[in-house]
């Protein structure tokens, strides 16, 4: 039996959004993101030096299990940050999700869809998996409004899973937010 592959595309093209694979020139927006006091609190610590952000996307660069894309508006405008690794068997997990201050409501709202059109209806997964940290509220509501199920917890995370079903409900109730089909470029 063969397994779903992560990989990068160049362009994930939704309906309001885009996805662009992450590149070593975008690494002093990423920093901003995960060096904001407000934004950082809820994720993993990393070093406040450009350069070792920047050695990030050079490394990343070279691997080929993981797909990390900057968010951007139709103008090009990056919007924040997410991530696709992890991936065991029909699974896949996603996190390194930021996104700016001063948005729409409506930028994580599809771009949660976006990364589920593109792992299932790309790339072939059926579910996903993931962790929140406990104290992150706003997005473990929204995590199981979109109906994913707490399986697991520590001191620190909680660990999710998403079905297909609970996916696909989403999608159609949600479906304002994405085209008919994303537009991929590899």
């Amino acid at each position: 039996m063969s397994y779903p592959i992560l990989h990068k595309a160049k362009l994930v093209i939704g309906k309001n959004l885009v996805f662009r694979n992450a590149e070593y020139s975008d690494a002093a927006f990423i920093l901003e993101l995960r060096t904001d006091v407000k934004k950082s609190r809820h994720l993993s610590i990393v070093s406040n030096q450009l350069s070792d952000q920047e050695l990030w996307l050079e490394r990343y660069a070279l691997r080929d299990n993981e797909a990390y894309f900057i968010i951007e508006n139709e103008a090009g405008e990056s919007l924040g940050t997410v991530r696709l690794y992890d991936s065991v068997k029909h699974s896949f997990c996603w996190g390194s999700w930021i996104i700016k201050d001063g948005v729409p409501q409506s930028v994580a709202i599809e771009s949660a869809l976006i990364v589920y059109a593109y792992a299932l209806d790309t790339l072939g997964f059926l579910t996903a998996h993931f962790q929140v940290n406990k104290e992150n509220e706003r997005v473990t509501i929204f995590h199981e409004r979109f109906g994913a199920t707490r399986i697991a917890e520590n001191d620190v995370e909680y660990e999710y899973i998403i079905t297909n079903e609970a996916i696909r409900t989403s999608m159609h109730r949600y479906r304002r937010y994405l085209p008919v089909s994303l537009k991929v470029e590899k």
